[in-house]
């Protein structure tokens, strides 16, 4: 039996305990390292790179994060590890150097980025975190990574991220409705649901959860969006605040 209890009732600091004004960057170890210091559980993202490298970014292009241009798609883990995040300190780490750092001391909620070679990030994954005596989750806003882990390890705690992607011009309007309406759900089967909380609360969420559906959201960056989440579902991943229980 997977025990969710953390995702439903943990703080959960989006891509670490990062802040507005960039000094504390998003997914670094200083990000981290502030989310344990105060007991976080932590989100993060993933990709995978041109070397097959997995590390802890976000975006595929470098260029928001750096400065520099170019795609860690096409690109070697030797090629940016020496490249400064918002011109601080903190650099791109592997995500073997992170679960290192944070060595179980805190649940970690983990996004797989669908935007290169999906089935490789997936094995690649697997292949660093399978020795990991951590808690941790994954969650995906790619059914076929979230259908990969159903297949493939069963075991493993998986989750659907989805929002309506009103501001996706490329998408199809019958993705949107099939994303936003969870239907890929029934074939993937996910043990929680990561909504985005510009679109909650719905109908569509509101069914899920009277069914057993735990239903989490991204990212509340107020209280009233935190309690709002609080009062309709089960938990909201937060950032740029610190949530107050009860």
């Amino acid at each position: 039996m997977k025990d969710l209890t953390w995702i439903k009732e943990r703080l959960i600091a989006h891509r670490g305990l990062h802040t507005i004004d960039k000094s504390v960057p998003e997914n670094t170890l200083l990000a981290f390292d502030k989310a344990i210091e105060k007991g976080y559980g932590i989100e993060m993202d993933i990709n995978v790179m041109g070397d097959g490298t997995v590390i802890v970014f976000h975006d595929i292009p470098l260029k928001r994060l750096t400065g520099i241009e170019g795609k860690v798609s096409e690109l070697t883990f030797d090629e940016v590890k020496d490249l400064r995040i918002h011109n601080t300190g903190e650099k791109i780490s592997t995500l073997k150097t992170v679960l290192d750092f944070v060595d179980g001391r805190v649940p970690l909620l983990i996004e797989l980025k669908p935007l290169g070679n999906n089935n490789l990030l997936c094995e690649n994954f697997m292949k660093v975190i399978k020795d990991y005596k951590g808690v941790y989750a994954i969650h995906s806003f790619s059914p076929f990574i979230v259908n990969w882990f159903r297949k493939n390890y069963p075991e493993v705690i998986r989750g659907q991220v989805t929002e309506f992607f009103r501001d996706d011009p490329k998408m199809k309007r019958i993705t949107k409705y099939l994303m936003r309406t969870m239907f890929f759900n029934r074939i993937t089967k996910p043990d929680f649901v990561n909504y985005g909380i510009k679109d909650l609360p719905n109908k569509y969420c509101d069914k899920a959860h009277k069914k057993g559906m735990c239903i989490i959201s991204y990212a509340s960056r107020t209280q009233e969006e935190f309690d709002m989440v609080k009062r309709h579902y089960d938990n909201s991943v937060f950032e740029y605040f610190i949530p107050k229980e009860g």
